[in-house]
């Protein structure tokens, strides 16, 4: 019963928020806008709505809407209109379809990636042969059999280098 009264909840959000869409991009397209149906319009959206986001845009957006109301200036005027656009903005990224796969496996890292990350190295960076080898140095001193370390994980520490200063020999293995 739980799961139809939530999903019954849910189809009244999407009904009100296609209607907030409707009125908002009606608002924004007029060209003298009328300030005082937006205020009314961005208040019942910060009082009902149940997305943080929504609400909080439209929460910013009432005092320069309130504003606009009584003045007449250029300057208000256009913060009123961008105030509304971001409003707008935020009931359309909650209207629109979803696509794609939601739910699916992050992205696998290529090779170069996992081995800056060995490493312990930014993955947007250019990097010079100094700096994977110095990179590599900082890293062998403490996973060194010698010292205490595992050999597996300096053989994979000493792989990683390679693939970094080599990677044309080690293309995505």
């Amino acid at each position: 019963m739980a799961y139809w009264s939530r999903l019954l909840n849910v189809a009244r959000m999407m009904e009100r928020l296609e209607s907030w869409k409707l009125a908002l991009e009606r608002l924004r397209s007029a060209q003298g806008a009328d300030w005082a149906e937006a205020g009314r319009l961005v208040t019942e959206i910060a009082r009902m709505s149940t997305d943080t986001m929504l609400r909080q845009a439209a929460e910013q957006a009432l005092p320069v809407l309130r504003q606009a109301v009584d003045n007449d200036d250029h300057s208000v005027t256009l913060a009123a209109r961008r105030r509304l656009g971001v409003v707008l903005d935020v009931v359309h990224d909650l209207t629109a379809p979803r696509f794609g796969r939601r739910n699916a496996a992050p992205k696998k890292m290529s090779s170069e990636d996992r081995a800056r990350k060995v490493l312990g190295l930014p993955l947007a960076v250019q990097l010079t042969c100094e700096d994977i080898n110095q990179a590599y140095r900082r890293a062998a001193k403490g996973m060194h059999p010698d010292q205490g370390g595992s050999a597996q994980a300096f053989i994979d520490l000493a792989a990683a280098r390679d693939v970094l200063i080599h990677p044309r020999a080690y293309k995505d293995a």
